[in-house]
């Protein structure tokens, strides 16, 4: 006896939603590459300043080939005693890590009890949270520029990484998600089977969060590395963050555009590099925050 297959749905081919995107209309298709365009150009112009001298800035019309002088520049970049930039590349590293790790750690827990735990005084300490987030950072540089004199912290890197240390924002992301994503019935069933409060976190909580956790990472991270008022309030010029370096690179008569941009191509390397690394979790943290919501 012949069984013969019903005829079921059709698997989806691999690239399929390329497919789809590319038998779109040509309106669609002519917006698309324009803002691919309009996004990318200015990167790439970057890139060509980098590699050229500093007289074909304002030469029109302007070139687009970049040229042999990378090695030169990269040579005047690093080379340069007034800017400390090498300094600035390895501060901005460790003030950008501490504070992504802090926050992701501290935010995390906070954003879990906020979500799952009851206790007194919850309700009141959340609204005060979000009060926080409601007050621009420049109305606190200068009680905050203050505070680091009078603990004598002006001039050192831990002004910049200490007050940063976890945020408003980062929290109430962790809130959100948590409570969207995670079951109450998975904590009581780890508190049935005797774990602490401490075990759920890390055993239960943590794999949930690892989506948001990668997408509040890599905000904290550009934030933290794209920084520049606070430290340039802080910081002296012998010690000095990535941007605060770009800034002492730019002299008081005369801009040297080359240099400018070759130090923003190397500035920009490891927040590239960081999405590059970390992009799969961070796309996929964004649109299952999207899907959820």
């Amino acid at each position: 006896m012949m069984i013969q297959k019903t005829p079921g749905r059709p698997r989806a081919r691999r690239g399929g939603a390329v497919a789809g995107l590319w038998n779109a209309g040509p309106l669609t298709r002519i917006t698309l590459l324009a803002t691919i365009v309009l996004s990318v150009f200015p990167i790439y112009w970057m890139l060509v300043v980098a590699t050229r001298t500093n007289d074909v800035v304002g030469s029109t019309p302007p070139p687009l080939v970049p040229g042999g002088e990378l090695g030169r520049n990269l040579s005047r970049l690093f080379g340069n005693e007034q800017a400390h930039f090498t300094l600035g590349l390895v501060n901005s590293a460790i003030a950008a890590t501490t504070v992504t790790v802090s926050t992701l750690l501290f935010a995390s827990l906070a954003g879990f009890a906020f979500a799952k735990l009851r206790f007194r005084g919850r309700g009141a300490l959340l609204l005060v949270m979000l009060a926080t987030m409601m007050v621009p950072v420049q109305m606190g540089i200068i009680p905050l520029y203050m505070l680091m004199a009078e603990i004598g912290w002006t001039g050192e890197l831990q002004a910049v990484i200490v007050p940063f240390l976890v945020t408003g924002f980062g929290v109430f992301m962790m809130r959100q998600y948590t409570m969207q994503a995670l079951p109450d019935e998975l904590i009581e069933s780890a508190r049935i089977d005797g774990c602490s409060t401490f075990r759920i976190y890390w055993s239960v909580v943590l794999p949930v969060m690892r989506p948001a956790m990668a997408v509040l990472g890599l905000f904290t991270f550009m934030q933290t590395w794209n920084e520049f008022i606070w430290p340039l309030a802080v910081l002296d010029p012998d010690n000095p963050t990535v941007q605060y370096s770009l800034n002492l690179l730019n002299g008081a008569y005369y801009t040297d555009y080359s240099l400018m941009f070759t130090g923003t191509a190397v500035a920009t390397l490891p927040l590239l590099a960081v999405f590059v690394l970390f992009g799969r979790q961070i796309i996929s943290g964004i649109m299952d925050g999207a899907l959820k919501a």
